[in-house]
């Protein structure tokens, strides 16, 4: 999850030390820009591609880890 921590700290422009799993997305615009911008990265990261309402259902960084998890897992 390396690699899309550090894409993850671009999207929101913050230093990668700060994300984490309570990191939570709302408070560092989680808006309709940053969820496509973490639709792209997951699909980079992962070759998958997550919804926009998956993502948007999403409130910290664990919840994205969780989503990936299981969809990788499957």
């Amino acid at each position: 999850m390396t690699s899309f921590h550090a894409g993850l700290a671009d999207i929101f422009e913050i230093p990668v030390d700060q994300i984490g799993p309570g990191f939570r997305l709302t408070e560092k615009n989680w808006d309709s820009l940053a969820i496509i911008s973490c639709v792209v990265l997951i699909d980079e990261c992962f070759g998958m591609l997550p919804s926009g309402a998956e993502l948007a259902a999403c409130a910290t960084v664990a919840d994205l880890d969780a989503l990936v998890s299981r969809a990788v897992a499957a």
